[in-house]
């Protein structure tokens, strides 16, 4: 599965944004000081980017890589079609 940098940083984002938001909540809940649940939540936040850029990191090494050695043929380069036809055609008129 191929996914671009910036929609693996966009999903990155989304999935830290979304965890900070329930640790946030989480924290509000607990009878914390507000400093705390704030520096615990974007720990939090941070933590899971850090980690879901790591992954995708990890993905992209364990994958093979896509790249396709291109093989020069043995017979001479062809035309297009389209060309090879109108070749053939005025070829023949002109005899």
């Amino acid at each position: 599965m191929y996914i671009s940098t910036r929609a693996s940083q966009v999903r990155n984002i989304l999935v830290s944004i979304f965890n900070g938001s329930i640790t946030l909540v989480i924290l509000l809940i607990a009878p914390l000081g507000l400093a705390a649940v704030i520096i615990n939540t974007l720990l939090v936040t941070v933590a899971t980017y850090a980690v879901s850029s790591v992954a995708d990191e990890v993905i992209a090494w364990l994958n093979p890589s896509r790249e396709a050695e291109l093989i020069s043929p043995s017979t001479p380069k062809r035309q297009n079609l389209s060309r090879y036809l109108r070749h053939t055609l005025l070829g023949r008129r002109r005899r």
